[in-house]
Order: structure tokens, then C-alpha cells, then sequence
């Protein structure tokens, strides 16, 4: 097992060079979250050995309970599924960051929680960039009003937006939507409060993380990509 993983993460960072420099990027600015939601504890401490040191969980309580298996290890665990505010404790107390912020409730559960422990929490706006009514999500015509409600959250930090690609999308509608987070996040960079940085960008899975960096993404979550090839 170890030495497959050690393979598809080769080949999966591989590819992120690629499209790196398809793009003119440096690859040392794409950071790969290993998505580890359908494999065990064993399975992903086998996927951290391999190199992949940054990884998303979907279930805020299988976070819970993998970071807790592997406080060793030293892992930057990321939420990347919804998260409902009764889970946000918890949540914060375990991750570095938190992708899937999509209303303005759960933000202000995870500033309250973040004064509670004492520490800044850093998340992500997550967009609906598809239109698809079954997504999560802000609209993109709301981040700009999202971005000054969060000013008072001293407790907060956004760094970034995130988004996912339509299901049904095909290859042009997915880099039409991965365009729009960036220019969301562009055009919206200037006139940001001091707790919100622009810099990150949450796009691209299995099977669009190639255009996805084409089109700017900082943060690739890749799953099924890593685990090609194990029983």
C-alpha cells in the first residue's frame, strides 16, 4: 500500500506541475489537501508518509476522531464538507482551515467559538459559481456584501473563496465557473477589511484540479486520484 500512494502522490503532483506551468505558476504556490474521506485512520497515516502532509475531511466527525488518531503526525486538517454550527467547536479545535463557510450564521459560530479558545480561524467563503440549487454556497453577487458583514468577526480570518464545479458541467462550463471565483476574488481584494486577505483559492478535484490551476486555484482537494490502485 505504502508504495502505491507513494506513486499516485508522485503522479498526482506531477500533474499539478504540469498545469502549473502550463499556466505560468510556480508550483510551490499549489498546495495538494489530500482528500482522505473514504479510507481509514491506517489508510491515511500510510497517505502522510507518502508525502502528503495537508489533508480534507467531508464528516466533521471523522476529523475529529482521525486528528485525534494522528496528533503525531503533525497534519494540517482542513473541513472541506458542510459544517453545521453545532459541529464548529469541535471543528475549529482540530483544523487550520475551514473551506466550506457558506452563511453568515456559520461565520459568526465559528468567530464565537474562536473567541472561546482564544485563537483567529482562518476559512474560506464558499460560492456557488454553478447556479445548481442542491450546492451550498454564497452567491457570487453576495460575496461582496458577505465580505463587509465579516468585518466585526475579530475572531475570524477569510483568506480565500472556494467553490466546486458543476456536476454536470462540461469542460468549458468548469473553467468558466473556476474563472469566475478568481475574478470574485480580484475584484473584491482591494476593498477587503483588515480580517479578510484574499489570497487562497479552494478549486478543483479528481477530476478537474488541471483546470482548476489553470485558472488560479491555490488549493487543490484531490481523493480518489490518491488512492487509484489499493484494495
Amino acid at each position: 500500500m505504502e508504495e502505491q500512494l507513494a506513486e499516485n502522490v508522485a503522479a498526482v503532483q506531477q500533474q499539478i506541475s504540469e498545469a502549473a506551468k502550463r499556466s505560468g505558476r510556480d508550483a510551490a504556490d499549489v498546495c495538494l489537501v489530500g482528500v482522505t474521506k473514504y479510507v481509514d485512520v491506517a489508510t491515511t497515516r500510510a497517505l502522510v508518509a507518502a508525502g502528503c502532509q495537508t489533508l480534507g475531511e467531508n464528516r466533521p466527525q471523522v476529523l475529529w476522531e482521525k486528528a485525534g488518531a494522528m496528533q503525531d503526525l503533525g497534519v494540517h486538517w482542513h473541513m472541506i464538507g458542510h459544517l453545521q454550527r453545532n459541529k464548529v467547536r469541535r471543528t475549529v479545535e482540530s483544523t487550520a482551515l475551514i473551506h466550506s463557510c457558506d452563511s453568515l450564521r456559520l461565520l459568526k459560530s465559528i468567530d464565537d467559538a474562536g473567541e472561546q479558545l482564544g485563537k483567529s480561524v482562518d476559512v474560506l467563503l464558499e460560492v456557488n459559481v454553478s447556479g445548481e440549487t442542491a450546492k451550498h454556497g454564497f452567491s457570487p453577487d453576495e460575496i461582496a456584501s458577505v465580505i463587509e458583514a465579516v468585518e466585526p468577526l475579530g475572531n475570524l480570518r477569510v483568506t480565500g473563496l472556494m467553490c466546486m464545479a458543476g456536476l454536470s458541467s462540461g469542460q468549458q462550463d468548469v473553467r468558466r465557473e473556476f474563472d469566475l471565483l478568481r475574478e470574485l476574488l480580484e475584484s473584491n481584494r482591494g476593498n477587503a477589511p483588515a480580517n479578510v486577505q484574499l489570497r487562497e483559492l479552494s478549486m478543483g478535484m479528481s477530476r478537474d484540479f488541471d483546470v482548476a490551476i489553470e485558472s488560479g486555484a491555490t488549493l487543490v482537494r484531490v481523493g480518489s486520484s490518491l488512492f487509484r490502485g489499493l484494495r
